[in-house]
């Protein structure tokens, strides 16, 4: 997830501007920025790595000549922190005659730029971006092809825009992006796919933005774009466009009454209540990783004599949890450490043979990284699994992967983890694939529920979020909860008494279903609070009669269940409903949303800030 935004003005210098709207995109992405103007014919540009403050400390962003220009402020994908990697992109003409600022993943990206530079053309940074650029300024060069020639663009679209179009079709994947020209220096065109994108309208010019904060300040009078359209904005007016037929669509702009730290926030009143609602886009993110970095690292699973994955928090439950998908996908044994430990744990044993799988949604946890380093010093083989790309763990790891679900701002992780959990059950299908220990019918079936897990949390976000809030009314002034589940649900337990404790500050307790007769059934009186996790598949039965142990002694049962799981339901006093069809092995990634929405109520009706628990912070970077 990164920032976009830009305008075209009747008078004012845009530098400025853009310089204050991407400050005020920078929860977007903060690890590079840049900007680019047209004055005169020639682009103007700067950017570099670093914090938007920081970049502009070195070289002034607001003294950029012009009245039209894009800027964007980057959290990075394809392409470490660098002065190259960071937006706006360019094509090869020199001096630069397209600049190209982007927010999303373009999937097909590796083939694009072989054909590119088939046809001669340079490419200077990692980025998946610069594949845009390098197409615009190829379709306006290159003269019409035979069979291109019979598809002419409508009446009043430029050369400009028709080479546009022309490079959007060849796109897949997810983009909000604007492109400016010197060769048509009166318009900015920008369109969307996936990746969220809003006009502002004003007296003085013409704005786009990934978000309205970016605007705010100037306008308040906003169109916000959909899936399959294009813009062209000039000083005075706008014109939307479908890509698929380029016809013309009417749309008047919304008036808005937010302020600027609601638009921020998207409307919602914390971060961490935005970001649980973010979690259905970031896990589509997951789903568009290239298929050679998962066959690449899975490829060092499948040679390793031992695996150990290791880290901290919520990120070693999503390790717990993969624990379970290695073995019953692949039929691989994995063992999940907690970083902290794994010196005195593994310190003499890993060797040459070990592989280490290191999650950390920074990629600069402490902890992790000391682990990592003690498994280096052993000749182990190190893996990674992160969210910031140039971080320590993608730079000492053999392998890594990114998984994409952009700055996460609240404290508390939430869409770090189900992101987590999406990336690691990809690599337990590809995994699969390698070893064929499963039949091909069973990986595909996986494959298909995969993709299918963006919208089941979006309809549990949707269709529970009222019931929960009103269960976190009901249990507002409870002093300790349980959270029980049995199989890959312990790890969801885990991380739901997790949640509650990190925002509510209210002791509870998560452990094996199977385990509540040694010790912890002791404390259960009248009333008292126990969560069941209840997926279908092969616990489910037993977990029955561990609900029945606990309500036998009058506990208050709260279930989470399948919809429709009427024998659950009769056994639970209360119950918050998943969609139907997600197999176990899969089920954290459903079933933790509604647990993190029942800690972010539970916080809320104590009067707490979600965002910001006391005494924690987002990184652990010190031991």
């Amino acid at each position: 997830m990164c920032g976009i935004f830009g305008c075209i003005c009747k008078a004012d210098n845009v530098a400025p501007l853009i310089h204050t709207g991407l400050k005020r995109l920078e929860y977007r992405g903060y690890d590079s920025v840049g900007e680019a103007t047209i004055e005169d014919g020639k682009l103007f540009v700067k950017k570099d790595a670093g914090k938007i403050d920081e970049v502009h400390l070195k070289c002034n962003l607001d003294d950029l000549p012009g009245r039209i220009g894009i800027g964007h402020t980057r959290w990075a994908t394809h392409g470490a922190p660098s002065s190259v990697n960071a937006h706006p992109q360019f094509g090869c003409s020199s001096p630069p005659r397209f600049a190209v600022v982007h927010n999303g993943i373009i999937e097909n990206f590796a083939e694009l730029k072989r054909e590119l530079e088939d046809n001669g053309h340079v490419f200077k940074s990692k980025t998946d971006t610069e594949v845009v650029a390098h197409l615009i300024e190829e379709y306006f060069i290159r003269k019409p092809q035979p069979d291109e020639r019979r598809n002419t663009e409508p009446a009043g679209v430029s050369k400009f825009e028709a080479a546009v179009f022309k490079s959007l079709s060849r796109l897949e994947g997810s983009y909000a992006l604007a492109t400016i020209s010197t060769h048509e220096p009166d318009k900015i065109i920008c369109a969307r796919n996936e990746s969220p994108l809003v006009l502002g309208i004003s007296e003085k010019g013409r704005f786009f933005a990934s978000d309205v904060p970016a605007f705010l300040p100037l306008t308040k009078s906003a169109i916000f774009m959909r899936n399959g359209e294009l813009a062209v904005l000039k000083r005075t007016s706008f014109t939307i466009r479908r890509l698929s037929d380029r016809r013309i669509i009417s749309r008047e702009p919304k008036l808005l009454d937010w302020t600027p730290e609601m638009a921020e926030k998207k409307g919602y009143p914390h971060f961490m209540l935005k970001e649980i609602h973010e979690q259905p886009e970031s896990l589509r993110n997951t789903l568009r990783l290239q298929d050679k970095y998962l066959n690449l690292l899975t490829t060092f699973l499948d040679r390793a004599h031992e695996v150990i994955m290791v880290a901290c928090g919520t990120s070693y439950h999503a390790c717990l949890a993969a624990s379970y998908m290695f073995s019953k996908i692949s039929y691989l044994a994995t063992h999940p450490v907690i970083a902290s430990e794994f010196s005195e744990q593994h310190s003499k044993s890993a060797n040459i043979d070990s592989t280490i799988l290191a999650v950390s949604q920074s990629g600069e946890t402490a902890d992790t990284l000391a682990a990592v380093e003690t498994a280096r010093q052993r000749a182990a083989t190190i893996l990674g699994l992160t969210n910031v790309v140039g971080s320590t763990l993608t730079r000492v790891s053999r392998v890594y992967v990114v998984q994409q679900s952009g700055p996460e701002i609240g404290v508390a992780a939430t869409k770090t983890f189900t992101s987590q959990l999406s990336v690691l059950s990809q690599l337990a299908t590809q995994l699969a694939k390698k070893r064929g220990k499963i039949s091909t019918e069973e990986i595909d079936l996986l494959e298909e529920k995969i993709k299918l897990i963006p919208e089941m949390v979006e309809q549990t976000i949707t269709s529970q979020e009222s019931k929960i809030s009103s269960l976190a009314r009901k249990f507002r002034d409870e002093k300790c909860f349980f959270f029980l589940g049995r199989g890959i649900s312990v790890a969801t337990a885990l991380e739901a008494r997790l949640k509650l404790m990190e925002l509510a500050y209210v002791p509870s307790i998560a452990f094996p279903a199977g385990e509540s007769k040694h010790g912890p059934i002791s404390l259960i009186q009248p009333g008292f609070p126990v969560f069941f996790i209840c997926p279908p598949g092969e616990t489910r039965k037993t977990l029955m009669g561990n609900i029945s142990e606990m309500k036998a002694r009058e506990a208050n049962i709260i279930a989470v269940c399948e919809e429709g799981d009427e024998e659950i339901i009769q056994l639970a006093d209360d119950y918050v409903e998943v969609p139907r069809g997600i197999p176990e092995v899969l089920s954290p990634i459903t079933y933790v949303v509604p647990l993190q929405i029942f800690a972010y109520r539970m916080a809320t009706e104590k009067g707490y800030n979600p965002d910001m628990p006391r005494n924690l912070a987002k990184s652990v970077t010190v031991r």
